[in-house]
C-alpha cells in the first residue's frame, strides 16, 4: 500500500502481472504514467482557466515504452500523452497547441524524467 498523512485512502499496489503481480492493483509503472498525465492535465486546465477557455471534458490515453536490459533491470525510454479536450467554444481551439506546449514546459514530473515525454493533443466534439 502507498499511503500518506491526510489522504483519504491508501493506493493498493502490486508488481506488473508479468512479474507475478495482481492485475487488479496499480503497478509502479502505471502510477508513473498517471503522474505524468495528471501533471500535464492540471497545467493545461490551469492555463485554460487563466485564458478564459472553458473545457467541457478532458481525457487522456497515456502510454509508455519500456526496455528490459540483459541484467534483468528495466527502464522507460519514452512516454506519450494523448490528451483529448472538448471546448465550449471551438473558436478557441487554435490556442490549445501553445497551451499544451506551455503545460509541457511547466510539468515538474515530465521535467524530472531522463527520457522523452511526447505530447500528441487533440480535440473532441
Amino acid at each position: 500500500e502507498i499511503s500518506a498523512a491526510g489522504k483519504a485512502r491508501p493506493i493498493e499496489c502490486s508488481s506488473d502481472p508479468v512479474f507475478r503481480g495482481d492485475p487488479a492493483k496499480y503497478s509502479p509503472e502505471e502510477l508513473l504514467l498517471a503522474a505524468v498525465a495528471g501533471c500535464h492535465m492540471l497545467w493545461v486546465l490551469h492555463l485554460c482557466a487563466d485564458a478564459g477557455i472553458i473545457v467541457n471534458s478532458y481525457s487522456d490515453n497515456t502510454t509508455g515504452i519500456m526496455r528490459e536490459n540483459a541484467d534483468g533491470s528495466g527502464e522507460f525510454v519514452q512516454i506519450t500523452i494523448r490528451p483529448r479536450i472538448a471546448l465550449a467554444d471551438l473558436s478557441r481551439a487554435p490556442e490549445l497547441h501553445a497551451l499544451h506546449e506551455r503545460a509541457h514546459e511547466l510539468c515538474f514530473i515530465a521535467r524530472s524524467l531522463n527520457f522523452p515525454v511526447r505530447c500528441d493533443p487533440g480535440l473532441v466534439s
